[in-house]
């Protein structure tokens, strides 16, 4: 059973299609993740503003509640062997503590692999963790040395070429600068990540912060969203964008390729390289961008 989107994901390339009985509500890739049952469910109102959202979650957490709720007579009718679940973040799944302590509560006690990763090495040492749990080994070392292979093709294709000064951001209300893995993509895809730390967590930063940083291209990677949304929310706020100064203002497909760290981060990545060397050789996946200015 799978707790979190990438973790999903994740199962599903390891080829264990068959053996995954429950995911998120929020699972939505590979397609097949869709048809299973869901043993989660949002308790924030749908819709609203980015701004709105943000509230709500924050209220939420300073009360000590979670976002997400358990299914838990679902779960209990599945009977999983093996729960896979994050504790990397509060915003993105069940909290890490209800699920083990509910997992206890199950009359056979299933095991509960926690996944936790901030770069992209931890992302594919996730995929050892999972493999090794899951009679996947084998599995699990050729999906790492094919997404290894395809991470060092893009860090080779813009050795030697300029490096355009860098600006992701993962939320336009308030302002959240990309953190964990994605500083570390922009750096292998060619770029330099002008607030961003590899590894650290998103933070909020001042507007005139991010001015101050002259990027030349800024990234709009609303966490969730689609591309297109992304760029609907980067036209909402198009006026404090315009000030930063950037040549280029680019929304990218942040669900599928950078909000969750999954094997589909190293599509990411080769986005990142498509869109800030053109002449690298390496191309997006199709629909995974929309040029804002």
């Amino acid at each position: 059973m799978s707790l979190v989107p990438h973790a999903t994901e994740l199962l599903f390339a390891l080829e264990l299609d068959d053996e995954v009985v429950g995911v998120t509500h929020e699972c939505d890739y590979p397609w097949a993740a869709t048809e299973l049952p869901k043993v989660t469910k949002d308790r924030l109102p749908e819709g609203g503003s980015a701004g709105e959202i943000d509230a709500a979650v924050r209220e939420k957490t300073l009360a000590g509640e979670s976002i997400y709720q358990l299914d838990e007579d679902a779960i209990r009718d599945l009977e999983p062997d093996l729960i896979v679940t994050q504790e990397l973040c509060t915003v993105c799944a069940v909290s890490h503590d209800d699920v083990v302590a509910f997992a206890q509560t199950l009359d056979k006690v299933p095991e509960v692999i926690t996944l936790d990763p901030h770069t992209l090495g931890e992302a594919l040492g996730d995929i050892r963790t999972v493999a090794g749990q899951t009679d996947r080994k084998d599995e699990g070392v050729d999906l790492v040395e094919e997404l290894a292979g395809r991470i060092d093709r893009v860090r080779l294709a813009s050795r030697g070429m300029e490096r355009p000064k860098v600006l992701a951001i993962e939320w336009l209300d308030p302002l959240f600068i990309g953190g964990h893995w994605v500083p570390q993509m922009i750096d292998y895809a060619g770029g330099e990540d002008v607030l961003g730390m590899p590894g650290e967590p998103s933070e909020v930063f001042d507007w005139d912060v991010a001015k101050a940083s002259e990027p030349d291209i800024v990234l709009i990677m609303p966490c969730g969203r689609t591309a297109l949304e992304a760029r609907e929310e980067a036209l909402e706020h198009f006026g404090k964008l315009e000030q930063l100064g950037a040549s280029r203002i680019i929304a990218v497909e942040a669900n599928a390729y950078f909000s969750r760290p999954g094997p589909r981060l190293v599509d990411g990545l080769e986005l990142l390289s498509a869109l800030l060397h053109p002449t690298s050789g390496i191309e997006a996946p199709d629909g995974s961008w929309y040029e804002v200015r």
